[in-house]
C-alpha cells in the first residue's frame, strides 16, 4: 500500500470530525503507522467518580488508532472500524489524556492496530487502558460523504 500524502488526508478527515471537536481531542503527532490525540479533561467528559469516562477513552483510542491505520491506507481510500476491544487498568484523572495508536499490521483489507491510553498527572504518565482493534479499508470509498450523508471518516 501506498502512503503518500497521508498526512494531509489524516489531518482533513480530523478536521470533519464532530465527535472529536464534541470531546475537545487534539491531533498532537502524526507519523506512518502512528497517531497520538489529546485532550484536556473537563467535566462533560466525567463520570460520577470525577475520572474521564470510559466511553471517551474509547472513543479518544478508537480514532488514534483508526488514524493511525489511515496512514498506511491509499489514496481516495478511507477507514472503519470493523472492531476493537478496550481493557481499563485505571482511573484516568490528570492534566491530559493522551491515546496513542499503532499499527501492527496493515493489509490489503484489513489492518490490526493496538492502542494505549495514558493520564498524565504532575509530570507523570500512568496507562489507565489498552486498545486492540480492526480496521476495514474502504477502496474507492472517498473519505467524506455527500452534506447530510454520515462519512466514512475514522471512526
Amino acid at each position: 500500500m501506498t502512503i503518500d500524502g497521508f498526512a494531509d488526508r489524516v489531518r482533513q478527515s480530523f478536521e470533519r470530525q464532530g465527535a472529536m471537536a464534541l470531546i475537545g481531542a487534539r491531533l498532537v503527532e502524526l507519523r506512518a503507522g502512528y497517531c497520538a490525540l489529546a485532550l484536556t479533561p473537563r467535566p462533560e467528559t466525567s463520570q460520577q467518580h470525577g475520572y474521564v469516562h470510559a466511553g471517551i477513552l474509547a472513543t479518544l483510542v478508537d480514532s488514534a488508532g483508526g488514524y493511525a491505520g489511515y496512514t498506511m491506507f491509499p489514496a481516495g481510500s478511507s477507514v472503519l472500524t470493523v472492531e476493537f476491544k478496550l481493557n481499563l487498568l485505571a482511573p484516568a484523572q490528570g492534566e491530559r489524556i493522551v491515546a496513542e495508536g499503532f499499527v501492527v499490521k496493515s493489509g490489503r483489507t484489513l489492518t490490526i492496530t493496538r492502542g494505549d491510553v495514558h493520564a498524565e498527572r504532575n509530570g507523570a504518565r500512568t496507562l489507565v487502558a489498552i486498545m486492540q482493534q480492526t480496521l476495514m479499508v474502504m477502496h474507492g470509498k472517498a473519505d467524506s460523504a455527500p452534506p447530510g450523508e454520515t462519512s466514512a471518516s475514522a471512526t
